[in-house]
């Protein structure tokens, strides 16, 4: 269970953040699995694969509980939940809806397992590469020949721009600030999408985004003083994104009034003035000589000043603004991939029913709070009197949903074939999302997602174009399945993976119908960054982690390839998590350089943090910027390429035991959460007790740090031992305060979680490209099965 962070605003309002999670023991499945080798033996020299082992965990059922219909054996459950749940008023029929997929399980999951294949073909050639090069000096031109020779980087075809149509105007044209999260939990899957409108006030007032010096401490009641600091920020900014004729300034405003069309605003000496731009003016609500809100408008984004002289907050105001709800998430993903713990049907059920009430305009959440129950449900849209007074001017009330499904290396027995094998999990998502999404493509819903009738789906772990094209022609299938207009579903590529950056201009040209979304993420980047490295030698120490050579690049060719292709103003060109939810100071003072960047959207870790990082969007015309990108070289494939290695005798070991200390206090404050208490995504504190945003991205980066370390010798298997049974006593007392938490302390060769963190290093080397799902699901569906009712 997610526990409610609450920042006080100065209006005495409970801000939900996303950000912070605290667990409790979930329902138990029957079910009985014991956690198998994983991964087969490998030589000394090259490394062995094989995805039957670590992709495919069947759980047979006890029970028996399945339902066959079209060669397929469907738990009952999720049978069940389509049945009643998710089929009716979409069109589709039950029958046709398994036989569909049926029938693309058998035409393309021998495809899938082909080019999972590839993968590992193409990772043991690299390592054939530098292990016969061991000793030598990296040489960059032979490394790339070497790499197209083999067909892991592929030349790029001619110019070409994508044609992606229907694309609403959150992705097209609104650039702003995205949540990600986990969609198992309806109250946060709740928040995120009622994201779209928060407080500016309470966002600043609650964090150390305003300075608590000179008497100006969060802590306690309402405090004038730190109001007063809130609005001097707020002031500046309207300053800066919404100039007032005549050089006045928004701290001497007094007054708002709506005279012939236009916004008329008092200051404190009497003089009135107008904003030097009339588009700024986009509407208000109440009496034209008195409103009690207006709204204003800025780079496509608004702000609703709120008026209360009688209010606790708008009698301390100079011009009696009592809030000011500032437009903030735009857009958000639900997740069900990195940051949910969906190991088995019941999981998979309890995911795709969220995101079936979001669709439907049903979903809601009910939660204690002053000893009363309230219930959450999806914001209503917001409607304003035009200028003129004459119309009305509609916005969305919440933020632009998108929906992440699993990677294809996942597999799932929720559904298997008629012979016991289970199926690709990013098929079962598909069909299930999408026939979801029928409710809101056909405005079964309550609320209005996609006005222009698309479905978005986010695409993780994919790499190369080979793979992407695979996607598109599996959105084609079902669109066909469901009876869906051609590309109805769009696509975002989460350019998270080595072959995929380096083939990006090629990968979106196969979905250059589709696509809708390309986003960096530098732990997942990393992590495969390492994996595919690893036998060209040590990795560089946790320090100089953000400073190797490929990381700039990187992020400039993402940039660069997105907007040759055609991407500005049809799709997001996306930057990464922030992943300090506590430090909004910090976030305030770096994250504009995402915009700097050329970046139209970038992740945030709650609905607070979308509030503040919005106001970059007032500041930088990203669109401007995008076009001013448009002259420069694109970034060096080279340095794309350049592993992020050192020499091992920059090694010291006292900073080596430091890193893997701080590693495996990272590992095991996730892990230990993710298999005991079924939580995907949390605030987890470091090795300083900071609170940071830990998903399965961060895993895979520090298991394959520690990897490469043990394998080039760096560390020893007795070394990363004794640090996790050193660490795990801080992670305990880390979470001494949780009921549900159960210690490691005392049970490391029976612990499942501290067992399961340490094979994610022993083994790192050996997974197909690092991930950390076969482990992590193991162990879980093992805890359950072993903690069952």
């Amino acid at each position: 269970m997610l526990r409610h962070k609450v920042c006080r605003g100065i209006f005495g309002i409970s801000q939900g953040s996303i950000a912070t999670y605290s667990p409790t023991c979930p329902q138990l499945l029957h079910s009985n699995l014991a956690i198998k080798s994983l991964y087969p033996k490998r030589s000394a020299q090259t490394r062995q694969f094989s995805h039957t082992t670590t992709n495919k965990m069947t759980l047979q059922d006890p029970k028996g509980d399945y339902v066959n219909v079209a060669s397929l054996r469907v738990n009952r459950g999720l049978y069940q939940f389509v049945e009643n749940e998710v089929a009716p008023n979409t069109g589709v029929d039950v029958a046709h809806f398994w036989e569909c997929l049926s029938n693309v399980v058998s035409k393309m999951a021998p495809r899938n397992e082909e080019l999972l294949k590839k993968r590992d073909s193409l990772q043991k050639q690299i390592d054939e590469w530098h292990l016969a090069r061991k000793g030598q000096e990296y040489d960059a031109a032979e490394y790339k020949q070497y790499l197209m020779d083999i067909g892991y980087l592929l030349p790029e075809g001619e110019a070409f721009k994508v044609t992606t149509s229907n694309v609403d105007p959150e992705i097209a044209s609104i650039a702003g600030p995205q949540l990600v999260v986990p969609i198992n939990n309806a109250r946060y899957a709740l928040n995120a999408c009622n994201g779209r409108w928060q407080s500016l006030f309470d966002g600043l007032y609650g964090t150390n985004a305003v300075s608590e010096t000179g008497g100006a401490q969060k802590a306690g009641g309402f405090n004038p003083r730190r109001a007063l600091k809130v609005f001097e920020w707020v002031d500046n900014l309207l300053d800066e994104v919404m100039p007032l004729a005549d050089g006045a300034s928004w701290a001497q405003t007094k007054a708002f009034s709506v005279e012939s069309e236009k916004l008329c605003i008092e200051l404190t000496d009497g003089k009135k003035v107008a904003p030097k731009e009339d588009s700024v003016f986009a509407g208000y609500l109440g009496d034209a000589a008195k409103p009690t809100s207006v709204l204003i408008k800025n780079n496509n984004l608004h702000m609703e000043l709120k008026f209360n002289a009688d209010g606790a907050v708008g009698a301390e105001h100079h011009a009696h603004i009592n809030d000011i709800q500032i437009e903030s998430a735009i857009t958000a993903i639900m997740d069900c991939e990195d940051s949910v713990t969906a190991v088995d049907a019941e999981d998979k059920v309890a995911v795709y029913k969220n995101w079936t009430g979001l669709m439907r305009g049903t979903l809601s959440a009910s939660f204690q709070k002053g000893g009363k129950t309230l219930e959450r449900v999806q914001n209503s849209d917001r409607v304003f009197k035009s200028p003129g007074g004459s119309e009305d001017v509609s916005l969305k009330g919440r933020s632009l949903l998108l929906v992440r499904n699993v990677g294809m290396h996942m597999y799932t027995d929720a559904v298997t074939t008629a012979g016991g094998d289970d199926i690709p999990e990013g098929f079962l998502d598909a069909f299930v999302t999408i026939l979801a999404a029928i409710h809101d493509v056909k405005g079964n819903g309550k609320y209005a997602n996609s006005v222009n009738g698309s479905v978005y789906i986010v695409k993780p772990k994919q790499h190369g174009p080979e793979e992407v094209a695979f996607t598109c022609e599996l959105f084609t299938a079902v669109e066909q399945a469901l009876d869906l207009p051609k590309n109805t579903v769009k696509i975002g590529v989460m350019d998270e993976e080595r072959r995929t950056t380096i083939n990006l201009y090629e990968c979106i040209r196969e979905a250059k119908e589709r696509i809708v979304f390309i986003n960096t993420g530098f732990l997942d980047r990393m992590g495969d960054e390492i994996h595919t490295s690893i036998e060209a030698g040590p990795v560089v120490a946790l320090k100089n982690l953000r400073k190797v050579k490929w990381l700039p690049a990187y992020e400039a060719w993402n940039v660069d390839c997105g907007i040759a292709a055609g991407l500005v103003g049809t799709a997001q060109i996306g930057k990464g998590m922030w992943a300090a939810p506590d430090s909004m100071a910090e976030m305030l003072e770096q994250k504009i350089g995402h915009l700097k960047q050329g970046a139209n959207t970038s992740w945030v870790p709650s609905p607070i943090a979308a509030s503040l990082h919005v106001t970059h969007y007032h500041r930088v015309n990203v669109q401007e910027t995008q076009e001013a990108l448009k002259s420069r070289l694109r970034a060096p494939l080279d340095d794309i390429l350049t592993p992020p290695l050192t020499d091992r005798a920059d090694l010291n070991p006292e900073d080596v035991q430091k890193d893997l200390e701080a590693m495996a206090q990272s590992i095991l404050g996730y892990v230990v959460r993710w298999i005991d208490m079924g939580v995907g995504c949390s605030k987890v504190p470091d090795i300083h007790n900071i609170g940071l945003m830990e998903d399965r991205a961060t895993l895979r980066i520090s298991s394959q740090h520690l990897a490469n370390w043990l394998h080039h010798e760096i560390i020893t298997k007795d070394q990363i031992k004794s640090a996790f049974e050193k660490m795990a006593a801080v992670v305990d007392e880390q979470n001494s305060s949780d009921p549900a938490y159960k210690a490691m302390v005392g049970t490391f060769e029976d612990n499942i979680a501290f067992q399961g963190a340490l094979q994610l290093v022993f083994k790192g080397r050996e997974v197909s490209n690092g991930y950390t799902e076969p482990v992590l699901h193991a162990s879980r569906r093992k805890y359950k099965a072993t903690n069952r009712n």
